[in-house]
């Protein structure tokens, strides 16, 4: 067993207010919360993990490789499977949460290293 705990964990804020946090980073499988700044939109993108986002609090507005736009509101969850553009942004004007799963697991350097650019 691994534990890790919120407050010890490895962070990132890759635009302000937009906080991510590791919680898990196995090969097979990593886990990052993340808090979403209100209206902040991640930009379109894809990455050679299936990802499974999970609303915690608030709203997350999802566009998957199909370019339609659906809302999720708290327990709701979204699939992206590896290679499929996609999107994810805040529609409320309060910070939203969630939780990100990769599979294969994601190293957390992919935000990390942006620090060095």
């Amino acid at each position: 067993m691994k534990i890790t705990r919120m407050d010890e964990a490895e962070c990132y804020e890759p635009d302000e207010g937009w906080k991510r946090t590791s919680l898990c980073g196995e090969e097979r499988l990593s886990v990052e919360h993340f808090l979403k700044p209100p209206s902040h939109s991640s930009p379109v993108h894809s990455h050679p993990h299936d990802q499974v986002l999970v609303v915690l609090r608030g709203a997350l507005a999802v566009q998957g490789g199909d370019g339609v736009e659906e809302t999720l509101g708290e327990g709701d969850s979204a699939f992206f499977p590896a290679g499929e553009a996609h999107r994810v942004r805040n529609p409320l004007e309060t910070p939203s949460a969630g939780l990100d799963i990769f599979a294969p697991g994601r190293p957390f350097s992919f935000w990390t290293d942006r620090r060095q650019g």
